[in-house]
């Protein structure tokens, strides 16, 4: 299976999720901006004896041959075990939603910010989980142990930057670093995501249509689990959102000929943090069994999850039918009666709520200037496949979006 969403059978008006019942109640070329030239290729760190090469002139990424398999496939490197890493399990509240962000950088790749800084701010900002994804590095791994916390997990991953486009691989081993020299034409890529999930790790193309050499994905969504449709703001030849609304409208598309064909593939959204202020801008909001690596992928391969600009924005959306309802990421089988579907928002005062499925937006309401309301649509299986929302504040900007509930 390659990461999509398996649609099946569930009895009349039952989720396919066993939480329901428990819970219910780069920006690389911002900065060679920033420092007065642009295109300046990634530079990776030592990871144990050896080193990555980055030829400035030539604008390549260089692997030694060593980390090439005997097969010809790219093979997965590991640093020398080092006691310390973070901990896949934390305290945490249980069964729950909880808010993170899946793709930052720090000092050890190309960010500003020191792990200490990131792990500060995140916790300012609300969130309860971060991912270090440095670029093709696992160099800041055990630099993160310390700042973990009974409320605070960290989820060890990379930023895979081949030659023709990112992703992220999610909930790797310690030390371990995934094979990133190859392109599009090289058949390589697949060989590195069965590495990933081998591992019990979660593959994400990232940012797919980034204004900027080699950061639009060119590889087809094909093997990737989950699509990062939101990407934080940043400096660009094209307006902050141009790239975000181009990844948005193909994921649409491709969610619905998935709901046809009995499989999906959810979205995610991550600031991209490179610099002080852009941690959680945006987030995942995951639910979860735990705060723990496994629960937290686990919610994000299902689609159990949205995506907000910030902590002050909450929503819930559920759908009602046959006397059940159902939560985002979840199935109901509607028996062929009515579905209502309630969507409930704070924190985004005046701003849009509008309601897709597979034949596009269907139904738009305001909310009022307090920012707190309830939106609310009827459809049935026969007429939607699917039912996910967007909140947009006036000026069109996004405050947050979600992953679809499935109707039969």
């Amino acid at each position: 299976m390659d990461g999509e969403q398996v649609l099946g059978e569930a009895p009349c008006g039952h989720a396919t999720s066993l939480l329901a019942a428990a819970v219910r109640a780069n920006r690389a070329d911002h900065l060679a901006r920033a420092r007065g030239h642009r295109d300046v290729p990634y530079r990776t760190t030592s990871v144990g004896s050896e080193r990555d090469i980055v030829d400035d002139r030539l604008g390549t990424l260089c692997r030694p041959r060593a980390f090439v398999g005997l097969s010809g496939r790219p093979a997965t490197r590991r640093a020398m075990p080092e006691p310390g890493f973070p901990p896949v399990q934390e305290r945490g509240r249980g069964a729950g939603w909880y808010r993170g962000d899946c793709h930052i950088h720090t000092v050890y790749s190309d960010g500003e910010l020191t792990p200490e800084q990131v792990a500060a701010d995140a916790r300012a900002v609300g969130l309860d989980f971060v991912a270090t994804t440095e670029h093709n590095s696992a160099d800041a791994h055990d630099a993160w142990r310390r700042h973990a916390a009974d409320d605070f997990l960290i989820l060890l991953g990379e930023e895979v930057t081949t030659r023709t486009g990112h992703w992220l691989a999610l909930g790797i081993g310690p030390g371990q670093v995934i094979a990133w020299d190859y392109g599009v034409g090289d058949g390589l890529i697949d060989g590195c995501l069965d590495q990933v999930r081998e591992s019990g790790g979660l593959c994400v193309a990232a940012h797919p249509h980034a204004p900027y050499p080699s950061g639009s994905f060119m590889y087809p969504y094909q093997g990737l689990d989950v699509v990062e449709v939101w990407n934080g703001l940043w400096t660009s030849d094209r307006p902050w959102n141009a790239d975000n609304e181009a990844a948005l409208a193909e994921w649409g598309r491709g969610l619905a000929e998935g709901m046809r064909a009995g499989r999906w593939r959810p979205a995610m959204g991550n600031s991209d943090t490179h610099l002080a202020g852009q941690i959680g801008i945006p987030h995942t909001v995951v639910l979860a069994e735990d705060l723990s690596t496994s629960a937290i992928l686990a919610g994000i391969r299902a689609g159990r999850s949205w995506i907000a600009e910030s902590a002050g924005v909450d929503l819930s959306l559920t759908a009602v039918a046959a006397g059940h309802n159902v939560g985002i990421g979840e199935h109901l089988a509607t028996c062929g009666e009515p579905v209502m579907v309630s969507a409930h928002i704070r924190g985004a005062a005046e701003a849009i709520v509008s309601f897709h499925t597979d034949r596009g937006r269907v139904h738009c309401e305001a909310l009022p200037d307090s920012g707190v309301g309830t939106a609310e649509w009827h459809t049935t299986s026969e007429d939607s496949a699917f039912v996910r929302i967007e909140v947009r504040h006036p000026n069109g900007h996004m405050a947050a979006l979600t992953n679809p509930i499935v109707l039969t």
